[in-house]
């Protein structure tokens, strides 16, 4: 499946908001048992963006936007600004076709660049082709939380992968600079 990826602009937003939809009511990558709608799916765009994080699409030949990916805040104490929190949502058609794999790569390779120093995933339903995916690009198990979500009548467990990026722990980070500069001591 032929693909182009590029940053996502507000004109893609109702697209996200449609496999968002998706995913929540037919999936469990979402812990979330209602969509959003496409109004609060903006408000999380943009508090996205204003923070200088990655959102990235992917577009088939045909121009039609079939997934897209982000890095945000993993959590919003000032000791976690130098990780990443992953997320990527796939059309059902897109899925198992190579479109998740090209967006994380994507997003790795600009986390790096901006100076992020870990990548972590928290999957729901521990789902195996999402599991599948970032370990072929080197992330790592680092847990499973039991029984954490409940869901279309069943208790879903969560997996945690963890990916190191750039200097990683090898050296102090730069707090002055962005990531550093995220959140205030």
């Amino acid at each position: 499946m032929p693909q182009h990826l590029r940053d996502v602009t507000t004109d893609d937003l109702p697209a996200i908001t449609a496999i968002y939809r998706d995913s929540v009511l037919n999936g469990t990558a979402s812990y979330e048992i209602t969509p959003p709608d496409l109004k609060e799916m903006t408000a999380r765009f943009h508090a996205i963006r204003e923070k200088g994080y990655p959102y990235i699409a992917t577009i088939d030949d045909a121009g039609v936007l079939i997934g897209y990916a982000y890095a945000s805040a993993f959590r919003t104490r000032p000791a976690y600004r130098w990780l990443v929190e992953d997320s990527i949502y796939l059309s059902p058609g897109a899925r198992g076709k190579g479109a998740g794999k090209a967006l994380l790569q994507e997003l790795l390779s600009r986390c790096t660049a901006l100076g992020f120093r870990q990548m972590v995933a928290v999957i729901g339903r521990a789902s195996p082709a999402s599991v599948a995916v970032h370990k072929s690009l080197g992330f790592e198990m680092t847990g499973t939380l039991k029984g954490t979500g409940f869901k279309h009548g069943q208790w879903l467990d969560t997996v945690l992968m963890q990916i190191a990026l750039g200097e990683a722990k090898d050296t102090p980070p730069d707090p002055t600079v962005y990531p550093g500069s995220l959140f205030t001591e």
